[in-house]
């Protein structure tokens, strides 16, 4: 979406696109399901888990990063990735909010 078409929807809408659109790939959830069951995470050991190539999986990374849903923290030449439990909160609150709001229709 162009600048200047998501410059008509509200912030909300906007937000929620672009969480959908970092959540919309299966390499991702998998990579969060893996973070989410460890107490800290390696990007080699994601590499191992995953089973995609690491510049692929550091593509990911920086995708789920752009949205702040994860956080890492430099150790030597490698890197500990976490959920960002702040995030991932607002997250649920935001989707609980659109789903809790949607009301029955005819269908």
């Amino acid at each position: 979406m162009g600048v200047t078409k998501s410059q008509i929807f509200n912030s909300s809408q906007n937000q929620m696109a672009a969480i959908f659109k970092v959540l919309a790939h299966p390499a991702r959830i998998a990579i969060l399901q893996y973070i989410s069951k460890q107490e800290a995470c390696i990007c080699n050991d994601i590499v191992d888990e995953i089973g995609l190539a690491q510049p692929t999986i550091s593509q990911h990374l920086k995708e789920l990063k752009s949205i702040d849903l994860i956080q890492g923290e430099i150790e030597g030449k490698k890197v500990c990735y976490c959920i960002n439990l702040d995030t991932w909160a607002t997250i649920q609150k935001t989707l609980n909010t659109f789903f809790n709001t949607t009301k029955s229709n005819c269908c």
